[in-house]
């Protein structure tokens, strides 16, 4: 396979990666309107507990079946902090997730220490690509498939569009909008621990891998506007590939600033196209 052909490849794996850290975020945003920002918290608490698990003898699968479940009830524990009491404004739910994201900074390091760990990923390669991009482009499509499923297809998915939609009248008919807000924290938790899972095989992970991500992941988002999760899938893809591309043929050292530069373009075409409306 050529050069070209791996790096597509690579970077929609590492955009699946992205996807799903934007995804735990638009589920969350949709139904509490609370900016996580310590969703790359939950994909590196994952992602280090895999790590540990594995040192200690449990296989694979179980493990990391066992480190995205952590993420996800590290999920709800932050939304009951950041939304649990009555009255809380997504506002202050922002600044909490601000600062229990760098709470988790202290723990990480305590239990974890400073240096980058790894773990191996899904051995061999099809094609001259490693089969473990194959293996996380495949889980996303699952796991978000099974995702636009539960929001359109079961009763709690409609619930959770309904608190989305109107929270006041979703309460008016008896929907327990508190405890919505709590299962959309620990679905987002869940996926950004799986994507912290998946991409550590083939980026190393340590305590402040959360920046690049969330950032990455935020970045995805915002080409939804945060409410928008197939646009969010699109974001994420094509961010991964054109990092891959830059990192490929020129320097991984800008790699992060893809991110940035996505994010402000997305911003300023939003802002640009909301005046011409305005002005029409």
């Amino acid at each position: 396979m050529g050069e070209l052909a791996q790096y597509l490849v690579t970077g929609v794996g590492l955009g699946c990666a992205y996807a799903l850290t934007g995804s735990g975020l638009v589920v969350i945003y949709r139904v509490t309107r609370v900016v996580n920002f310590a969703q790359g918290s939950f994909a590196v608490l994952g992602a280090l507990t895999v790590t540990t698990l594995l040192a200690a003898g449990l296989p694979h699968g179980v493990a990391e079946g066992l480190g995205v479940l952590l993420a996800g009830l590290v999920g709800v524990l932050v939304g009951v902090v950041a939304t649990g009491k009555p009255g809380t404004t997504p506002q202050a739910g922002l600044i909490v997730t601000l600062g229990l994201g760098v709470f988790a900074y202290a723990v990480e390091i305590f239990f974890w220490g400073d240096q980058p760990r790894s773990f191996p990923g899904l051995p061999g390669a099809v094609g001259g690509i490693q089969t473990h991009y194959l293996l996380i482009i495949g889980v996303t499509a699952v796991v978000l498939g099974a995702t636009a499923l539960l929001f359109a297809r079961t009763d709690l998915g409609r619930a959770l569009t309904a608190t989305a939609a109107d929270p006041y009248a979703a309460r008016a008919v008896g929907i327990d909008v508190v405890r919505m807000g709590l299962f959309a924290f620990a679905v987002g938790g869940a996926l950004g621990g799986l994507a912290g899972v998946l991409i550590t095989p083939v980026q190393q992970v340590s305590f402040d891998s959360d920046v690049a991500l969330v950032v990455s992941g935020f970045s995805a988002a915002i080409l939804g506007n945060l409410t928008r999760p197939g646009l969010t899938l699109v974001g994420g893809l094509l961010l991964g590939v054109v990092q891959a591309l830059v990192g490929g043929y020129l320097s991984t050292a800008y790699q992060s600033e893809v991110a940035l530069i996505f994010m402000l373009v997305v911003l300023i075409a939003r802002a640009g196209r909301r005046d011409l409306v305005e002005a029409a």
